[in-house]
Order: C-alpha cells, then sequence, then structure tokens
C-alpha cells in the first residue's frame, strides 16, 4: 500500500468498456514521512476522495480488484482509502519480537 495526496482531476472521453463512470484523480505519490516521492500518476478513484484528501493506494492486480462492478479492468493504480489521521512512530520504538505466552496474533 502507498500514500498518495489528490492534486487534481483527470478527463478521459474515451473509456475502456467497465471503466465507465470511474472517477480519475491525479495523485502525488508520498512516503512515510509524507514527502513526495517520483512523479504525479493517474488512479481510479472508489472512495469519492477529493483535491487534497491523503489517501491509500494499491497497485496492479489489488488496484484491479478494487473496482466496483467488473474485477477485470486495465487499472493500474487506485485510491481504496481516506487516511483521517496518521500518527508516525519511530522505528525504534517498536519492539517486534513474540512474546511467550499467548499472543492474539498467532
Amino acid at each position: 500500500m502507498l500514500f498518495g495526496r489528490v492534486r487534481g482531476t483527470a478527463v478521459c472521453t474515451l473509456k475502456y468498456p467497465g471503466t465507465e463512470g470511474l472517477k480519475l484523480l491525479i495523485v502525488q505519490p508520498l512516503n512515510k514521512k509524507l514527502e513526495p516521492v517520483g512523479a504525479l500518476q493517474v488512479a481510479a478513484d472508489v472512495v469519492q476522495a477529493g483535491i487534497g484528501d491523503l489517501c491509500v493506494m494499491v497497485r496492479s492486480r489489488e488496484a484491479a480488484l478494487a473496482m466496483p462492478d467488473v474485477k477485470f479492468v486495465p487499472i493500474d493504480l487506485a485510491l481504496v482509502g481516506i487516511v483521517d489521521e496518521l500518527a508516525v512512530v519511530a522505528e525504534d520504538k517498536f519492539d517486534l519480537t513474540m512474546q511467550p505466552g499467548w499472543n492474539h496474533f498467532t
């Protein structure tokens, strides 16, 4: 999953069958510190995001599976969530070792 910030909308006059009615947005990919990474990209919007929203995106097959109706469409990037709140914790604050005893993740 990737972070991205919506920068604008894209207009397409001809669309592949199954993608009619999908909103296309121009998105700036971001790293975990919310700094821009790479060039602007076009993403299919399935969560009704708006300009300026911080979103979660998926690529490749996961993006095609996120489409509401047809499951095989040529979509390579899709917005699948809008981030309401984000808390970033320093990497050295995590203890990723499994503790002995009962663990609800196993």
